[in-house]
Formats: C-alpha cells, sequence, structure tokens
C-alpha cells in the first residue's frame, strides 16, 4: 500500500479473506487502512466493496433482491430497512465505501 501509493481498494468477486468470515475481513480491511497510513503522506485509504443488494462477498451476508426488484415491492419502509441492514453488515467489516449507490427507474414507453 504504502509503497505503491494507492488511494482506494475495490473489493470485487474471488477476493476474500480465508476463512471467509466477517472477522477476517475486517482483519484484511484494517491491515490496508494501517498499511496505508504508514504511507509517506499518511493519507487514509478508501476501502469499498461490492455491497449493490447486501455485502454478498462475505459468507453469512444477507442478500436482498436487486434494487428494481425492491423498488417493485412499492414498500419504501422495506428498501430502506434492507439498505440499512447492508450498511451495518458492510460497515461491520471496516469497508466504509459500498459500491451500491444506484437508482433503478422502471419506464413503460407504452
Amino acid at each position: 500500500m504504502a509503497d505503491l501509493a494507492i488511494g482506494s481498494v475495490l473489493s470485487g468477486s474471488g477476493g476474500n479473506p480465508n476463512p471467509n468470515t466477517p472477522a477476517t475481513w475486517r482483519a484484511m480491511v484494517e491491515e490496508y487502512l494501517d498499511a496505508a497510513t504508514r504511507s509517506r503522506l499518511g493519507i487514509p485509504l478508501l476501502y469499498g466493496t461490492d455491497s449493490v443488494h447486501g455485502h454478498g462477498n462475505v459468507s453469512g451476508a444477507t442478500i436482498f433482491p436487486h434494487n428494481i426488484g425492491l423498488g417493485a415491492t412499492g414498500d419504501p419502509a422495506l428498501v430502506e430497512a434492507a439498505f440499512r441492514a447492508t450498511a451495518v453488515e458492510t460497515a461491520a467489516t471496516s469497508a466504509r465505501w459500498a459500491f451500491a449507490p444506484t437508482l433503478a427507474v422502471a419506464l413503460d414507453p407504452r
């Protein structure tokens, strides 16, 4: 991290720690964060994960339908609860960037 001056990491599929648990995810992310602050400039690392509809890279995480499916429920409180659960599970792994801001708008052109 420090040698290459990496400013951000976005975890996608397949980059899981072993064993794949929330605790090992947290340890891995915090190791990256600590390494970045030991760099020449000490700039914190932005660590993100693909949490579009749940923190699906973590074994045991809650996975929700995609955003357009949640929107189709017509229940804003349910959608907020799903996103809040995703935020809590993502934050538990020390990832502060949930690569998930999406607005899915279904249009019927008829």
